[in-house]
């Protein structure tokens, strides 16, 4: 069965706007649905929430054993060089960039500890600075660092002006201490194979699979795996608050940024500032559910594109002429490179879990951004036998750069997914709905799939096992926080945003009306300017607003 995380290819999309090709996001082989968030801690070092044993330990600034941490001075120095922003036309020379020093284990944090990667984009008036907006693009495992690297133009105006734009890498991403499983070689060797048809051969195939990963992963980052959880990101994140100065965290976290940031509020209400939480994760959400939702999500985005190019784009169109009947079109052929392969000009095969995440990842967009993309693409694909921007749109997905280099994107999601929540084997009755619900409402997405396909646990061959469980954050005691979501969001579907928001003890929900992921950066000025009256004067929407 396919599955698909959330990401957001501002990479690709910035590359394919300058004439190049940038890669850099993630995915899943795994038997479940993705899940762009999960909840939990890793480390039982806290115990706020989701199942932790709470611990008589005082947690942040008051803990005598974190005083040099939190009393830390960050050296921020001219960022390296970066040939990709450089081939991209990209200006970073008005970026700072520095390192966190974090404990390992918040339990023992004299025992070790880890450096943080950061970037800073000062604020453009000083005169008018507010302070810091730290932000989180999403994955588990993307890099904050990039996010403010290739996507600062999101920030110009208001937000750039009056804040210091502060990204990181969240521990075991990017440069952060990263997990590490495998080399290039072996990324490459796992991505060109597909799943099975077969049910039993692909269950034999996943279990293999898996115990694999865990021993490879085991074997290169055993000593990190039980403590990338996002309970100890977020209490990285309020080190990181105190380092800069700040007595309160302003916060943008977008898709599984905002359960890094509901978790924070959890753990630190009182230092909450304003929190934009958009393109939001329920975290008391069971994982498989979130996961079909998150397939029928893509499923009915698919059916939109597919619609939209037959219907506004007949002459770029390879999709015929009956929008009715466009997605299956499209669903069949990429179904058929199961056993018929297109050779790419590296030579490597763009067969069917290629290709579907490749079409996945041009659907976190809408029809103004990264869908004409995915229309030439499978138009090259079906009408030319040409895979190679397909390919292009995977490798994005998966992590991989135009030189065959990987990013660790892949093996933090897995390891802070596992580090995140307890996910049992659903019982049989939980498996068959969820498996009748996915071949009714994402038929085409979920073809072949089985109940078998959802016998075990999630992680179950993972070395370590937390203790999390999904819960509801309530945050009680926090300033009052934004969530956004997005009606059209296949990857963090609308009915997550409103079930956060009711979560939370204090916040208020603000609509946009529209496809694609998230709402930050997608040009709609109501939202905008929403967003900026907030971080900048505290001004809440009122409660009901839409955004179209």
């Amino acid at each position: 069965m396919r599955t698909f995380r959330a990401a957001r290819p501002r990479v690709l999309l910035t590359a394919l706007a300058a004439g190049t090709l940038l890669l850099a996001t993630a995915c899943d082989r795994t038997a479940e649905p993705a899940q762009d968030h999960a909840a939990g801690t890793s480390a039982p070092a806290t115990g706020v929430g989701g199942g932790a044993a709470a611990t008589a330990r005082t947690t942040g600034e008051a803990d005598p054993a974190l005083k040099p941490f939190y009393g830390q001075q960050i050296t921020w120095a001219a960022c390296p060089a970066d040939p990709q922003a450089e081939k991209a036309k990209i200006d970073t020379s008005g970026m700072k960039c520095g390192k966190l020093h974090v404990p390992l284990d918040y339990a023992t944090p004299a025992a070790d500890a880890i450096d943080l990667a950061l970037i800073k984009y000062p604020a453009a008036k000083p005169d008018q600075r507010i302070g810091s907006l730290m932000v989180n693009p999403g994955g588990p495992g993307a890099s904050g660092v990039e996010m403010v690297e290739y996507g600062a133009k999101d920030f110009t105006g208001t937000l750039h002006n009056r804040f210091d734009v502060i990204g990181f890498d969240p521990r075991g991403t990017g440069a952060s201490s990263p997990v590490v499983c495998y080399d290039d070689k072996q990324h490459d060797a796992a991505n060109q194979l597909d799943e099975p048809l077969d049910p039993a051969e692909r269950r034999a195939a996943h279990v293999k699979q898996s115990t694999d990963h865990a021993a490879a992963c085991q074997a290169r980052s055993g000593k990190l795996l039980p403590f990338v959880g996002t309970r100890n990101t977020a209490r990285d994140l309020d080190v990181l608050r105190a380092a800069v100065g700040d007595k309160k965290l302003d916060y943008l976290g977008i898709s599984y940024g905002t359960y890094l940031g509901a978790l924070y509020a959890e753990e630190f209400p009182q230092n909450t500032g304003r929190l934009v939480l958009d393109g939001a994760v329920d975290p008391a959400q069971d994982t498989l559910d979130h996961g079909v939702d998150q397939q029928v999500g893509f499923e009915k985005s698919f059916e939109r594109f597919a619609a939209d190019c037959v219907e506004n784009h007949p002459d770029e169109c390879s999709l015929g002429k009956d929008k009715a009947t466009a997605a299956k079109k499209a669903a069949d052929f990429l179904d058929g490179l199961h056993d018929s392969p297109l050779t790419a000009k590296d030579g490597r095969k763009l067969g069917r879990d290629l290709a579907w995440p490749g079409t996945i990842q041009m659907l976190y967009g809408d029809e103004k951004t990264s869908w004409k993309y995915l229309r030439v693409g499978l138009g090259m694909a079906m009408t030319m036998q040409r895979g190679d921007l397909l390919l292009a749109f995977a490798d994005d997905y998966n992590g991989r750069d135009e030189n065959g280099h990987y990013s660790p994107i892949e093996e933090a999601n897995d390891a802070i997914s596992c580090a995140d929540a307890v996910r049992p084997a659903p019982t049989p009755e939980h498996a068959k709905a969820a498996v009748d619900r996915l071949l009714a409402e994402a038929p085409l997405l979920s073809k072949g799939v089985t109940v078998d396909d959802y016998s075990e646990p999630g992680c179950a061959y993972w070395p370590f096992k937390t203790q999390e469980k999904p819960h509801t954050v309530r945050a009680e005691g926090s300033a009052p926080i934004l969530v956004v979501g997005s009606t059209g969001d296949p990857a963090t579907p609308y009915a997550s945003a409103e079930s956060l928001a009711k979560g939370f003890a204090n916040a208020t929900l603000l609509t946009r009306v529209g496809e694609g992921h998230g709402a930050f950066g997608k040009g709609n000025t109501c939202i905008d300017r929403a967003l900026e009256a907030y971080l900048t004067e505290g001004t809440v929407p009122a409660a009901g607003t839409r955004c179209t």
